[in-house]
């Protein structure tokens, strides 16, 4: 089906730009969407907005990764083996499901609609976030925020690429707008840091949602009117009904096992019920749907199979090293949350030259070789941790740890979308980003979930804290070294004669 009011062809990178859930998708791959004509001051001061709403969004998501054990203190959890990891897994988890439809349900209803929608939410739980008390409550609301990052993201892409023209200005927004999640990670931890510090925790939440309403209500009245690109399209209900319920249950029993454990009825249910929702989802979208969100053709794709184990297996060890760095640092090394937030500033400074420097190899060094830089740096990263002693200096370790790391998920993420558009046909295009964006957020609630369950019963066994954490560290150098070998061994990207798509290619269906 062709976009309304889109020239042949275009509507295929609409698609694309629609089903992305990060903004690091290729530049080229943007450069021939239509735009939307506005006068520059107008243009940059949206484009200034819709980098701030994505950066606060980002300043929420991770302050609950630095700030995690200690919040859940303050809220009367226990932080014992697998306890607190929903402080760190629910925002990613709901965040990573929504990302998976809601650029089609942008393309139908509006993107800009959907953008602000995604802003009402962020801001609504993040001031509900402030009045929680209790753990529960917090986590429960933590995830209600996560949909409307999920919601957010793509959407925000597409509004950007539709708005700012082909050219060195929207390249150079689309890198400031991938820099978001580390330099989010850098400002949030430190804010929750400060606060935890020096004042009440309540009051971060109600900065975040202070600047987001401003920039959110800045938004909704400088936005120029919106025509959706496919008005008349229609939704895979049940595609999103059994997808996201898969995903989201399958992570929900595994972040649960470590606290109620696996003899739980419920927890057993739920992981049936997960695997039995995602296999109706296969046989829906393969046999049955008339626009299916996930067509089954893009597993056939050369590597494409492999590289989305790859991905979801790196992100997932991601997510582990991040969180157990932390928890290293609080609970055994009697770290404070600002001075992990101090330590963390490398993270955030590595991670941003990562996107230009992943952006500059990709014409110069073909694309399975960069992942497998990203998949080594992750390694390298879980095994210094997880090799450290108890009690040790922050430059041994865990400084070359936090620097090998931070290349690790931009090296990944653009290198992945390099060879899954060049794995797809033109029409499998926005699914096949989609999930790579979708595989991204959810490992690093997943991951969490396994060794969630992996501390728990090395702690039951009397073999200590330190022991427990390590273990869970080496779990996520295992899933990195069988995605480096995955690559090394399984992922191609060929390179081709053709320019532009085939013939049987330029229409969309």
């Amino acid at each position: 089906m062709k976009s309304i009011n889109q020239p042949a062809g275009v509507s295929s990178v609409i698609n694309q730009i629609e089903a992305v859930g990060d903004s690091q998708q290729l530049p080229e791959l943007l450069s021939v969407a239509s735009t939307i004509k506005l006068s520059k001051t107008k243009q940059y001061l949206i484009t200034f907005l819709i980098l701030i709403c994505n950066l606060t969004q980002f300043i929420s998501m991770f302050s609950t990764v630095a700030g995690g054990y200690e919040l859940s203190k303050i809220l009367g959890k226990p932080v014992g083996p697998g306890q607190a990891n929903w402080m760190a897994a629910a925002y990613s988890l709901t965040q990573s499901a929504l990302v998976l439809i809601s650029g089609r349900l942008g393309a139908v209803y509006g993107h800009q609609k959907l953008l602000l929608l995604g802003g009402v939410i962020i801001v609504t739980f993040s001031i509900a976030n402030a009045f929680c008390n209790t753990y529960n409550s917090f986590i429960a609301i933590r995830a209600l925020t996560g949909v409307g990052g999920g919601i957010l993201m793509p959407n925000a892409v597409a509004t950007l690429t539709i708005m700012v023209p082909p050219g060195k200005v929207r390249n150079f927004t689309l890198a400031i707008f991938a820099a978001s999640p580390p330099v989010g990670a850098g400002i949030g931890s430190l804010m929750i840091g400060a606060f935890l510090e020096y004042s009440e925790w309540k009051w971060h939440f109600i900065s975040v949602a202070s600047l987001g309403a401003i920039c959110f209500s800045g938004l909704f009245f400088v936005l120029p009117p919106e025509q959706p690109a496919d008005k008349s399209g229609k939704i895979d209900c049940i595609g999103i009904i059994t997808g996201l319920g898969g995903l989201v249950l399958f992570s929900l029993a595994w972040n649960q096992a470590p606290v109620d454990g696996w003899e739980t009825p419920y927890v057993i249910a739920m992981l049936i019920t997960s695997v039995v929702l995602m296999v109706i989802f296969f046989f829906w979208e393969s046999k049955w749907a008339d626009e299916p969100i996930m067509p089954p053709s893009i597993f056939r794709g050369k590597s494409f199979k492999a590289l989305t184990v790859v991905v979801l297996f790196i992100y997932m060890a991601v997510g582990i090293t991040l969180w157990y760095m932390v928890a290293w640092q609080q609970l055994i090394r009697g770290w404070s949350v600002l001075n992990v937030a101090v330590g963390w500033i490398p993270y955030g400074l590595g991670a941003s030259c990562a996107v230009i420097l992943a952006a500059w190899l990709i014409p110069r060094l073909e694309a399975q070789w960069i992942l497998a830089i990203g998949c080594l740096t992750s390694l390298t990263a879980t095994i210094l941790l997880a090799t450290m002693p108890e009690q040790q200096s922050y430059w041994a370790q865990i400084f070359p740890s936090t620097v090998f790391g931070s290349f690790c998920p931009d090296f990944v993420y653009v290198a992945a979308q390099v060879i899954a558009s060049s794995s797809v046909g033109k029409k499998e295009q926005g699914p096949a980003a989609s999930l790579i964006g979708t595989l991204n957020l959810y490992g690093n609630s997943l991951g969490l979930g396994f060794t969630g369950t992996i501390e728990t019963n090395i702690v039951k066994s009397h073999a200590g804290e330190a022991l427990g954490f390590r273990s869970a560290l080496w779990f996520g150098a295992g899933l990195s070294a069988i995605a480096l070998l995955m690559d090394l061994t399984m992922v191609r990207m060929e390179k081709e004669d053709k320019e532009g798509w085939e013939s049987n290619e330029t229409e969309l269906e």
